[in-house]
């Protein structure tokens, strides 16, 4: 059945249950567990629920040999399974909805599920997500493992992404050699922040701008919410100051974005400075991918926030907290491919309406 032919990229995964406990198919959960979470369900108790109220349809499209599986099932199940062998499906998958990687916009960034920490716990699960701005797609997520930070789960999420003539952007916390040379293997481009992390590289930046003069310049002006702001996006393609430039691979230019937003309603005026370094040389193509690279926060962890609720996942279990975060991101990307011109969160609550919508979403 079409509307089945998502599952086709998880069929191969190794169950994680013990052959004589199983009662539930696992084609059968996951399809449940996916058309749960597009319908607004945010919990095992929830998934249960809905699985109960939609019986009569959901027999229609599935075996269930014995009925709905109970919220422990679930949470047993998720708690379990692989998370790896969950997100390299889950990359297949999203590699079939790209059009091109060409010319593509790849932001890196992490975000922290805050309820996934547990009594006594000191560390939450944090999830580092790839997002693609011109297909507006989560292209792939890797768990930061415990006692360590994004600088070790950056490199394995890049090596499993088709980069190929991209242009890759990550904050302060991924500005580092290795990082700039696996982007530059993959054949693509990196605008990469430069903050304290890098103080040697970040003062030779600074020195720079204080003495040579501006390759190329690019002014952009923005009118939303309320406010006006000025983007001012000034590079340096003279990199003699530059001491360590010869240590970051294919460094065609230093980045020197200055910011200034004016709110209308206080007459207040903000204003920051902040570096970069990239392997282009085109100041606005460079402001372009600075701008577009905080479309991860607007249209990634915003909507896990809001639309998923995300944040507030108790989800403690095992691999539990990481694999939900995987059936968000599965939900966000069908979602995402709805004509429907309404919110992400609306688009849930029709799913959970319509069957006829919710279908057609799950043949995206």
């Amino acid at each position: 059945m079409e509307c089945k032919k998502l599952l086709t990229y998880f069929a191969d995964m190794k169950d994680p249950r013990i052959e004589r406990t199983k009662r539930h198919l696992m084609d059968d959960i996951l399809f449940i567990s996916i058309a749960a979470v597009l319908s607004g369900v945010e919990s095992w108790d929830e998934m249960e629920e809905y699985g109960k109220k939609k019986l009569p349809w959901l027999e229609t499209l599935l075996v269930l040999p014995n009925g709905i599986p109970s919220h422990d099932t679930f949470n047993r199940f998720f708690a379990a399974l692989d998370p790896d062998e969950f997100e390299d499906r889950f990359l297949k998958w999203v590699r079939t909805l790209c059009e091109s990687t060409d010319g593509e916009i790849i932001s890196i960034d992490g975000k922290t599920i805050r309820g996934s920490r547990g009594q006594g716990c000191k560390t939450a699960t944090h999830i580092v997500s790839a997002w693609a701005d011109k297909n507006e797609l989560i292209l792939g997520q890797v768990k930061v493992e415990n006692k360590s930070n994004e600088i070790t789960a950056i490199p394995r999420l890049l090596d499993a992404l088709l980069l190929k003539g991209s242009i890759v952007t990550i904050d302060a916390m991924g500005c580092q050699k290795a990082i700039a040379k696996q982007i530059v293997k993959k054949q693509a481009d990196y605008v990469l922040s430069v903050k304290d992390n890098q103080q040697e590289l970040l003062e030779d930046i600074k020195d720079s701008y204080s003495i040579l003069q501006a390759n190329d310049y690019y002014e952009y002006v923005d009118y939303d919410h309320g406010r006006i702001e000025t983007r001012k996006c000034s590079i340096l393609t003279d990199l003699s100051l530059v001491f360590s430039s010869n240590k970051w691979p294919e460094l065609s230019s230093i980045v020197k974005m200055e910011r200034e937003r004016y709110f209308k309603a206080s007459g207040k005026i903000e204003s920051e400075t902040q570096y970069y370094i990239s392997t282009l040389s085109d100041a606005r193509l460079i402001e372009k991918c600075i701008r577009k690279h905080w479309g991860i926060e607007n249209k990634v962890h915003w909507i896990l926030d809001v639309a998923f609720n995300e944040d507030m996942s108790r989800k403690r279990d095992g691999n539990a907290a990481q694999n939900f975060s995987c059936l968000n991101r599965i939900a966000i990307n069908l979602l995402r491919k709805s004509e429907l011109k309404i919110g992400v969160k609306s688009r849930r609550k029709i799913c959970g309406w319509d069957n006829d919508y919710l279908l057609k979403i799950l043949k995206n």
